[in-house]
């Protein structure tokens, strides 16, 4: 039957989706999280201070290796999705460059806008009141969480629908277009469930970083199925 979006749903999904792959979606993260960890030693032994096109292409290696995780996790969560009854190979898991690349390209384009707004928000309003820059960094902000928010599932559509960086943008802010309240409740409950996580287990960032990641993904399917009016096979399912 149809499944209109439904936020308990989601997390209840998220929840079992989680709980019957536990194992599989900790040993990567765990694998994921030394790779990372055993480049960013190494690159601290390396002084390239000096050498502009050295730090170049170090922060380029740690950003390639950073997104081959990242999308490594959502394509295994993907797969555990839709192959929950079948086996599956290795090489489903291994994003694709294009995938890696288009991810990149998003990345800096969104931290070229962020510094950019930072800094002529900073130079334009030099010379107005303390109270007027405030308020100005109170709404950058909020733009920052608005645009988060609209384009949260640029990923989900890199790896799940092989989009380029500019479709994915726009296939996000079309997803997410009647769906604010939402999301902004979601990101509330998530927040929720960070933080109790990490009171409770203390550092947690193997556990929940992968949920929050389900979270992202079962939103995602959740919404399209509910714009496409037809049946939700993530909740039937599971």
């Amino acid at each position: 039957m149809y499944h209109p979006f439904s936020i308990a749903e989601t997390f209840k999904t998220a929840w079992n989706v989680t709980k019957k792959n536990f194992l599989t979606i900790l040993i990567y993260s765990a694998i994921a999280t030394v790779l990372l960890g055993v480049v960013q030693f190494f690159n601290a032994f390396v002084d390239v201070s000096n050498d502009t096109f050295a730090e170049f292409i170090v922060f380029l290696i740690l950003m390639i290796i950073q997104t081959y995780a990242t999308l490594g996790l959502y394509k295994l969560i993907f797969t555990l999705i839709d192959n929950e009854y079948y086996e599956f190979e290795f090489s489903q898991l291994v994003p694709t460059m294009k995938m890696v690349f288009s991810f990149i390209a998003i990345c800096l384009f969104l931290a070229f806008a962020i510094v950019t707004l930072n800094l002529a928000i900073e130079q334009g309003l030099q010379s107005y009141p303390e109270e007027v820059m405030k308020v100005a960094q109170v709404l950058e902000v909020m733009l920052i969480l608005y645009a988060a928010l609209r384009y949260m599932f640029c990923a989900c559509f890199i790896v799940d629908d092989n989009s380029g960086p500019i479709e994915s943008l726009r296939q996000s802010r079309l997803l997410t277009k009647s769906h604010m309240i939402h999301l902004l409740a979601l990101l509330g409950m998530m927040v929720v469930v960070i933080a109790l996580g990490f009171m409770v287990i203390g550092k947690a960032i193997l556990v929940l970083y992968p949920f929050v990641n389900v979270v992202v993904i079962v939103t995602y399917r959740k919404l399209v199925y509910s714009n496409l009016d037809v049946d939700d096979d993530v909740a039937e399912t599971h």
